[in-house]
């Protein structure tokens, strides 16, 4: 009886010191698993903060070749891609001046409807989003017009008004009345409110913006971009010399080896290169393709 007892005991021990192995492997296991996520996640952020920077540094050299001391060195501000090298990071840097846009606070009425046409949005609504965005901008000369513009947006649904002034961000567009999500990111890269014109300037204005402009179409902005100078150079129009003072959106995208992308865009007022003054103010910063 005693041998039988005591082979039960061993047995017992044997079970618990398996079930021991056991849980110990089962930890261990687990604590390896949650080693090499925080090694994946670290690695990640890691990866993730060089492509950050690497984009930044397309920043900050599109910045000095807007404002070049040799003229022939300069960028050009029409949205051309500009490819460097920055610690192993590919980085393709586009500039684009806001003179180029249009600006949703000043541009012409004929403007704004062939803007809306370009990005595929048929002639009436065009017209009627155009005269939604005077209608947003404009101040209200009578009682009647305030109640009217009121009506309109309550009849939509919408439970604002216009701001009856300035547009006070590019983004404020998506709140005018016609204006749907679709339109406003196709026609988000080309509008402004930095620019202060009527019409987009030709020497700097990406297609669609070109083809904007009273008398242009798509093919006629084509013909002209293509004639435009490969540098700024002593040829290039005199905006694209001058460059203090002038705003610029800048998108800068950085690619790691192992796929790791970064897209940086920003919106600058250049303010030249000065002893102890910055050399631009950001206006705009974003993280991200999107709007």
């Amino acid at each position: 009886m005693m041998r039988i007892g005591r082979r039960n005991q061993r047995g017992v021990g044997l079970l618990v010191v398996m079930w021991a192995c056991t849980l110990l492997a089962i930890l261990l296991g687990g604590y390896a698993a949650l080693a090499r996520t925080e090694g994946l996640q670290a690695n990640y952020q890691f990866q993730q903060a060089q492509a950050h920077y690497a984009a930044e540094a397309g920043l900050m050299r599109a910045v000095y070749a807007l404002q070049s001391p040799n003229v022939n060195d300069r960028w050009i501000a029409d949205g051309r891609v500009y490819p460097m090298l920055f610690d192993q990071a590919k980085v393709g840097v586009s500039i684009t001046s806001e003179s180029g846009k249009v600006d949703l606070n000043s541009a012409t009425p004929d403007v704004l409807t062939n803007l809306f046409r370009n990005v595929g949005v048929d002639p009436g609504h065009a017209s009627a989003i155009a005269q939604a965005i005077i209608d947003w901008r404009s101040f209200s000369l009578t009682p009647q017009q305030t109640t009217q513009r009121k009506a309109a947006y309550a009849a939509a649904g919408r439970d604002y008004a216009p701001r009856s002034g300035p547009f006070a961000s590019v983004e404020e567009l998506q709140m005018v009345l016609g204006v749907t999500p679709e339109m406003y990111a196709k026609v988000a890269p080309y509008v402004t409110i930095w620019s202060g014109r009527s019409s987009p300037d030709p020497n700097t204005a990406p297609l669609i913006a070109l083809a904007s402009a009273p008398g242009m179409d798509l093919q006629h902005a084509a013909a002209i971009i293509a004639a435009r100078p490969a540098n700024a150079g002593a040829n290039a129009a005199p905006g694209l010399v001058a460059n203090n003072g002038i705003t610029h959106s800048i998108r800068s995208e950085a690619i790691l080896a192992d796929g790791t992308r970064a897209v940086l865009r920003t919106t600058v007022r250049l303010q030249g290169f000065r002893p102890g003054a910055q050399a631009f103010a950001v206006l705009r910063w974003q993280e991200g393709d999107e709007e």
